[in-house]
């Protein structure tokens, strides 16, 4: 079993920006230095909480910093922007990175960002599937270009316009072939997106917000969409993201990260579970799918979704859950803000460390590492 690294990010409001960007370029070159596998970015444009505006600028300053690790968008949100742009400026990343790029997608789920886009209206998962199916054209063709798919919104030509012979008209393609790796985050229970995302042979990102039962069904629906087309899963493919601290100390560990009010574990979760509320979105909490939202409090947020505790007591929980849902390739890392960075350094380590390789002793495997 691999591991990996995600962040949304979510930082206080008080914060300096020029900080809070540093500080997570921090985690990534750490996470390469510990040895993970790859590093999930997000990126938003109207929270105040959530510093990074877009992932592929962000990670463009890793690649130098960085020496293994993957570089992941996590996501590249594909309803707000013109799919010419994001096809040609993953693939200029993917060369400048020289294949340490995943390309993770999503359509971008903040109503705000779509307002300030001019996009509130429109079907944002429509845009996302017009959206891939004209990036995957454009790498997959050779110039000129005439992409005009039946119903999609984007028709790319340079047909009219192009000179060849001098270059004029052709839009990259990227260093892999024939592409990158291509991620989506799942966060609904049961989501047939996921079905989708097998038939293309997209793997699954199972978020760290929702409750871990729920994952073992996008593992079910992946492997329909696989069969389907007659492709066969491997569970290399599937990762799935938690939120864990771990110290030397289970006392540290429980203060740290869940009953300090300064926490940045109890802070992620306030701030995820009040955007959850108001968008009718709390089934990703639930224990059961009738469960009523007003068990949905911050406390019992917390309780189902943070692991804390000394090396030990994370390898259980991680072990349990193998064994709840199944086997999967890579556990995803959540990183939060460095409230404390002396600790928040330490749980890295410890994870890389200590825990992951106790971890793949138990169930019989050894660390990918590559």
């Amino acid at each position: 079993m691999r591991l990996g690294y995600f962040t949304m990010p979510m930082h206080p409001f008080h914060r300096d920006w020029a900080e809070t960007l540093q500080e997570d370029r921090e985690a990534v070159i750490l996470a390469d230095k510990l040895g993970f596998y790859d590093a999930f970015i997000g990126e938003h444009l109207t929270d105040k909480n959530e510093n990074i505006t877009n992932s592929l600028l962000f990670l463009a300053t890793l690649i130098h910093d960085t020496r293994h690790i993957k570089l992941a968008t996590g996501t590249t949100n594909l309803s707000q922007s013109h799919p010419v742009l994001i096809a040609s400026h993953a693939a200029m990343f993917d060369h400048l990175a020289k294949g340490r790029f995943i390309f993770g997608i999503s359509p971008g789920n903040l109503r705000t960002d779509s307002e300030a886009l001019g996009s509130l209206d429109e079907d944002r998962n429509k845009m996302f599937a017009d959206a891939i199916d004209v990036i995957l054209e454009i790498w997959n063709r050779d110039p000129p270009y005439d992409i005009d798919l039946p119903g999609n919104r984007w028709k790319v030509t340079t047909a009219t316009t192009a000179v060849l012979d001098v270059g004029l008209g052709i839009l990259a393609k990227p260093y892999q072939k024939p592409r990158p790796e291509i991620v989506g985050t799942v966060v609904a229970p049961f989501s047939k997106g996921v079905v989708l995302m097998g038939k293309r042979d997209f793997h699954p990102l199972s978020a760290n917000f929702l409750v871990a039962k729920w994952a073992k069904t996008h593992w079910q629906n992946y492997v329909e969409g696989k069969a389907s087309v007659g492709l066969k899963p491997d569970v290399s493919e599937w990762r799935v993201a938690r939120t864990i601290f771990v110290a030397d100390d289970d006392k540290v560990a429980a203060r740290y990260a869940r009953y300090d009010p300064n926490s940045p574990y109890a802070f992620y979760f306030r701030q995820l579970r009040g955007k959850f509320v108001k968008s009718g979105r709390t089934n990703v909490f639930k224990e059961h799918q009738h469960q009523p939202d007003s068990e949905i409090t911050d406390d019992y947020v917390m309780d189902k979704l943070v692991w804390h505790g000394s090396v030990n007591k994370i390898v259980d929980h991680i072990l349990a859950m193998h064994e709840e849902i199944g086997e999967f390739g890579e556990l995803v890392y959540a990183g939060m803000d460095w409230t404390d960075p002396a600790l928040a350094k330490r749980s890295m380590e410890l994870m890389a460390t200590e825990v992951m390789p106790r971890v793949n002793r138990a169930i019989g495997t050894s660390v990918a590492a590559q």
